[in-house]
């Protein structure tokens, strides 16, 4: 559980992550740019698609599944969107012909649904569409609480159709318990994760004991309905009472891990014999994406600050 100096420090932190400006300023900086890459490069990959192939098949090398995503969000340029939908279909491509079996993973907000939601089913369905080509799988992730009825809705037409795309649910908004069981009704995968976002207090279940008991509730309706679930979490204790309970011995569970934040405890599950995927990003949208990082798990901004003075890139031991 994060002390009370570790949750400002979280919130504030978000709260940066999405100041335009400073985002801005620090990606056009011929100074800052290069300092917090290196900060970066243990949680992503690199910036072009080949680092992100060529770090998947690291990790399939050593017995981990893996998930790709190309980084980025809330996208409100059509041609911006169709050029993200142009990228994942790149990568699935490239990762079929390679015979790389991987989950690609993205937010809806990437590939249209901050324009139009027809521009994004249909982006989505083109990508479904190639993946099944491949007997590749989507996974959608999940944004702020104010786009869920949006990604539901869209994910339910899609999965009605294409078997291989799977959704995300936050446990800490207090309506994912009824949209749990809305979603069991449909075949995709779901992955379960805590909730990094920000959100109003009546509408959330604030990290405590009662979101760690949740967590696990879902996983147990996941575990009982024979439904293919993915626990997504670097909670150590949370991942104590996981493995206490057994959930990761049934053949419809896995563990999933952020590229770089908790290697330890992933490659503890793999050597286990535990399903273990890794999650890949890769892309020029770092920044956020690296702010997130050290905000969910705050100790993190002390190897940041190591690597940016170090003068060196680091990269995760798995």
């Amino acid at each position: 559980m994060l002390k009370h100096e570790e949750i400002r420090f979280s919130n504030a932190l978000k709260s940066v992550a999405r100041n335009g400006e400073i985002k801005n300023y620090i990606q056009n900086s011929q100074e800052l740019y290069p300092l917090f890459m290196r900060a970066a490069k243990r949680f992503v990959s690199g910036e072009t698609r080949l680092d992100a192939i060529n770090k998947a098949k690291e990790l399939i090398a050593k017995d981990y599944l893996v998930s790709l995503e190309y980084i980025g969000e809330n996208t409100t340029n059509a041609d911006e969107c169709h050029a993200a939908k142009e990228e994942f279909i790149s990568l699935i491509h490239q990762l079929g012909a390679n015979g790389i079996k991987s989950t690609i993973s993205f937010d809806l907000s990437h590939i249209g649904m901050s324009v139009d939601r027809e521009l994004a089913l249909k982006n989505l369905k083109e990508m479904a569409q190639a993946a099944e080509l491949y007997h590749l799988n989507l996974m959608i992730s999940m944004e702020e609480s104010e786009k869920t009825d949006r990604i539901l809705d869209i994910y339910k037409e899609v999965a009605s159709t294409y078997k291989n795309v799977g959704i995300t649910i936050q446990v800490h908004l207090k309506r994912s318990l009824d949209d749990l069981n809305e979603l069991f009704k449909y075949p995709g995968k779901i992955r379960i994760v805590k909730g990094a976002y920000q959100e109003p207090a009546d509408l959330k279940i604030g990290r405590s004991e009662e979101l760690n008991n949740r967590y696990l509730e879902f996983i147990r309706m996941g575990v009982e309905a024979e439904y293919p679930i993915s626990i997504a979490t670097h909670d150590e204790k949370l991942l104590e009472k996981v493995f206490e309970q057994g959930y990761l011995k049934h053949s419809n569970v896995e563990l999933e891990m952020l590229d770089g934040v908790r290697p330890d405890l992933i490659k503890n599950a793999k050597n286990e014999g535990y399903k273990a995927r890794v999650y890949v990003t890769y892309g020029t949208e770092w920044y956020l994406y690296l702010a997130h990082r050290i905000a969910e798990y705050p100790p993190n901004i002390y190897t940041a600050v190591s690597d940016i003075i170090a003068f060196e890139t680091k990269t995760a031991s798995y």
